[in-house]
Parts: C-alpha cells; sequence; structure tokens
C-alpha cells in the first residue's frame, strides 16, 4: 500500500498567488488532473499530497510557474500545460537523455524581452530555443500552433533589445501562388499587411504595437513579401522566413544567400501544408536535402505534441497525421 505524504509550500506573499492558482484554482485543477497531486491552498500555504513523484512534479510546476510571476511572467493555461509537458520530459528515465534534459531545465533556456518572458512549453520547443541561441541558421519545422514563428519572433526582439543586432527582417511569400501584388488594391503596406498579420501580432506581444509601429518607421524592424529580398545582403539583422514551405527551389536558394555578416537567420514552415500550384515544388522541401549534414544548420522537427494552442488543435493535426498515413499505404 502506497503511503500519501505532503509537501508544504510556503510564499512570502499573496501577491502572484491569484494569477498562479487560477480562477477557481483552475490552475491547480489541472496538475492535479494530469499529475496525481491534491492540492490544499490556506492563506499563503499551499499543502502538496500525493505519491512521492506526484508530490515531487507539482512542487517544481508550482516553484517554476512562481518563479515566471515573479520576473515579470504571464500565466495562462497553456503556461501551466506546458510546464506540465516540460516536467514530463525532465522525468524521463531514459539516461542517455539526462544530460540535454539538464541543459533544458537551466534557467537561460528562456527568451526575455520587453513584455514577456518566454519559457518552452514542449521538449522540442526546448530545443528549438537551443538551436535558436546557438545556430546562424535555424529550420522550424512542423504543424501550426507549435510556436515556430512566435518563439523565432521572440528571439528576435531580444537579439534587438540587446543590441546583438542592428535590425529585425520578417518575410513571407505575400501570396501563396506567385506574389502578384499588382492585382491586389492599395499601396504596398496595404497590399501586403494581410499575409504579414501573423508577424505583426507576435511583435505586438514582445514589445506592444506602438513600439513596433516606432521601430518600423525607424527601419529597426523590417517586414517585407519575399520577393522584396531579391539582391540584398542581410547583415547585422535577425531575418525570419515564415511560411517557407510555400517557396519555390529558387526562391529558397534567393534568401538563403541574403546571408551577410553577423546575421541569424530562421526558416519557419509546416511541409506538409504546401499550397503551391500542382507540379511546383516547395523549396523548402527541397532545402532540407540539400543542406542536410553542413554544420551551423539546425533543424528541429515539431509534432502534435508540441501544439500549445487549443487541445483540440494537437487532436486535429494527429488526425490528418493519422489520415495521411493511411493514404500513403493504399
Amino acid at each position: 500500500m502506497t503511503t500519501l505524504k505532503t509537501i508544504i509550500l510556503e510564499f512570502e506573499d499573496n501577491e502572484y498567488l491569484p494569477d498562479l492558482y487560477g480562477e477557481h484554482n483552475c490552475h491547480l485543477a489541472r496538475i492535479e488532473q494530469k499529475i496525481g497531486a491534491s492540492f490544499t491552498v490556506k492563506g499563503n500555504i499551499l499543502a502538496i499530497e500525493g505519491t512521492k513523484h506526484a508530490r515531487e512534479t507539482a512542487r517544481q510546476i508550482i516553484a517554476g510557474l512562481h518563479e515566471g510571476l515573479e520576473q515579470g511572467g504571464r500565466l495562462a493555461m497553456a503556461d501551466v500545460d506546458g510546464a506540465i509537458r516540460m516536467a514530463d520530459f525532465l522525468d524521463a528515465p531514459k539516461k542517455a537523455a539526462i544530460f540535454e534534459r539538464k541543459d533544458f531545465a537551466n534557467k537561460e533556456n528562456r527568451i526575455r524581452t520587453r513584455n514577456a518572458i518566454i519559457s518552452p512549453r514542449s521538449k522540442n520547443q526546448a530545443r528549438y530555443i537551443q538551436a535558436l541561441r546557438e545556430s546562424n541558421m535555424t529550420f522550424g519545422l512542423g504543424p501550426a500552433g507549435t510556436g515556430k514563428t512566435f518563439l523565432a519572433v521572440a528571439m528576435a526582439v531580444s537579439c534587438l533589445l540587446e543590441g546583438k543586432v542592428e535590425r529585425i527582417v520578417l518575410t513571407r511569400p505575400a501570396v501563396e501562388a506567385g506574389e502578384k501584388l499588382g492585382f491586389l488594391p492599395g499601396n504596398m503596406r496595404e497590399k501586403v499587411d494581410p499575409y504579414l498579420r501573423p508577424l505583426y501580432d507576435a511583435l505586438g506581444q514582445m514589445i506592444s504595437m506602438e513600439q513596433t509601429e516606432k521601430r518600423l518607421e525607424n527601419g529597426d524592424i523590417e517586414v517585407a513579401p519575399l520577393a522584396f529580398m531579391r539582391g540584398r545582403t542581410l547583415s547585422n539583422a535577425f531575418v525570419i522566413l515564415d511560411e517557407a514551405q510555400n517557396t519555390s527551389p529558387m526562391q529558397m536558394k534567393m534568401f538563403l544567400t541574403r546571408f551577410g555578416e553577423n546575421c541569424r537567420m530562421v526558416v519557419c514552415g509546416d511541409p506538409s501544408q504546401v499550397d503551391l500550384p500542382n507540379g511546383t515544388p516547395s523549396g523548402l522541401y527541397h532545402a532540407l536535402k540539400v543542406l542536410k549534414g553542413i554544420d551551423d544548420i539546425s533543424f528541429i522537427q515539431f509534432n502534435a505534441d508540441d501544439v500549445v494552442r487549443h487541445p483540440l488543435v494537437g487532436d486535429i493535426v494527429r488526425a490528418y497525421d493519422l489520415a495521411e498515413a493511411r493514404q500513403s499505404k493504399k
């Protein structure tokens, strides 16, 4: 028979506890559901009961989330789910991964921007953050909702604020089938804005939309369609190509060869979601084959388990992956 014991956490004050516990203690309830521990709240004291593994895992999750709040972070249910996923990864029994897990668990594996402190919510996000920090070129590959572009923009903003680069360049194919901007109404900014909106939204979360607009005006941040990259050399810049699966091999080669001095380059895309006309090969898929094995280029593959949007998105991705696997066997 397993004997349940208790861990007592006593917080210095109650300032962060409402956010930590969640409305009606919903964050605690989610941890209880996933980990198997149980919580009892009394003032600034939190009692954790359960098996040794459950209560220690819950303690680590609570301590990590509380530390993030103390450092100015925000806490949503997605952050709680991410902390639970990371706890599962760090507790994995595989001896070969001990050094790797320790490396991912350190406090430096976070991204700091003016408005947010971003921690990885899955093991592949942790690998991605590490690659963004250490590699000059990184490919983030996988389904929607895994944080590929968001984390790349966060790292770009962090590097800009720290003075590691002089500017951020964000680009993507403006129109999936050929970038025919001339057929769209309005000036160039009005034509490309709808296609680049996800990048603007990510920037707004890091430094506010007001600061984003100011930095766009003074050139610290440039957001442009991929066609505008031709003929340039991008130096002292953090450059991100989003929706890279919708480039042709020629476009991809053009983009990658813009690499200049003190440049960081990130390519984000989902090879399974190509919107190019039938018969047009994807530049992302081609690049993965051509560039494999080159030093200082990191390839991080995300999957449905890394989806950090609503859990339903992960279920949808898994369902489509299963359907595609069945189709390929026919």
